[in-house]
């Protein structure tokens, strides 16, 4: 795999944080994803430990999912760094409607944070001494941006393409388009001269037409079906809620598919709610079956 600018660091992430690459120039130093917000303590070590007596001058969003923006709070308490986030998000961060920004949607939780500018699609930033085009990337999420170098031909892609697939197309899950967006965004990361994708969960890759096949045979598969990918977000959710707590009893877990709006979406593209308990009880039965969960006494615990 060709190597990235000296100017770039990337942190590799193990669920529940998304990767974070890290930047420094000679005048400047910027993160770009700051993990999950149980993850924050150490985004921030890791985030130390390299700067060193520097600081950190900027945090740039991809998209607000708990994952990628977790840790702003911390950071921006330890450097009262500079924050940027996708334009469509700011009215939702400014009040904190925490449902409008999905962290109650999903069950998941974000620290108050707050930023002091926005980027979108079109857009050019400056990150380690080179120049980063901001790619809109809608599909997954329908604010999420990329960022793209042309003079290192490097592409930070969120979760618009991963090694092996994409993050899950929610909006879809609600009855607004995804498909098509991310089906749109895979042709655009096609016609880009890429040496390196560094996604937002897994490791940096060099092999871009196969990822991209791969993920276009994943969304072929989920849009001949759509009632695939509300499974497939039901149980990712579920997964990524055990991760987080470790365990919960099956009617705690059951009340959280009926409370959180994306989850009981995707449970109601699956079954009628008089049908819930059924359903969520064979969803847990298959990620135990896969060894992503293990049940016993009522008790669900992550593996």
């Amino acid at each position: 795999m060709k190597t990235l600018p000296d100017s770039m660091t990337v942190f590799e992430r193990g669920w529940l944080s998304s990767n974070n690459v890290l930047f420094m120039s000679d005048d400047s130093t910027a993160l770009v994803d700051t993990g999950y917000g149980s993850h924050a303590p150490q985004t921030l070590a890791l985030v130390q430990r390299k700067l060193g007596a520097r600081k950190l001058d900027l945090i740039v969003n991809t998209h607000l999912h708990s994952d990628h923006c977790g840790g702003n709070a911390l950071l921006q308490a330890a450097y009262s760094c500079g924050t940027l986030i996708p334009s469509g998000e700011a009215e939702a961060v400014r009040d904190w409607n925490r449902d409008a920004l999905t962290f109650d949607a999903t069950g998941q939780n974000c620290e108050r944070f707050g930023f002091t500018g926005v980027i979108e699609n079109g857009a050019t930033l400056v990150l380690g001494g080179l120049p980063w085009s901001v790619l809109g990337a809608p599909g997954h999420d329908p604010h999420s941006l990329m960022l793209y170098c042309a003079d290192a031909r490097v592409l930070i892609s969120a979760d618009a393409l991963w090694e092996n697939g994409f993050g899950v197309i929610f909006p879809e899950l609600e009855g607004e388009s995804g498909f098509a967006e991310e089906r749109a965004v895979l042709d655009l990361i096609a016609r880009l001269d890429i040496d390196v994708v560094i996604p937002g969960h897994g490791a940096p890759f060099s092999d871009v037409a196969r990822a991209l096949d791969v993920a276009s045979s994943r969304l072929d598969y989920l849009q001949a079906d759509p009632a695939r990918n509300a499974k497939n977000a039901l149980k990712v959710l579920i997964v990524f809620k055990l991760m987080e707590v470790r365990a919960m009893s099956f009617n705690a877990l059951l009340a959280m598919t009926s409370n959180a709006r994306v989850m009981r979406a995707a449970a109601d593209a699956l079954a009628a709610p008089s049908e819930r308990r059924a359903l969520i009880e064979k969803v847990v039965g298959e990620l135990a079956k896969a060894g992503a969960v293990t049940v016993s006494a009522g008790i669900v615990s992550a593996s």
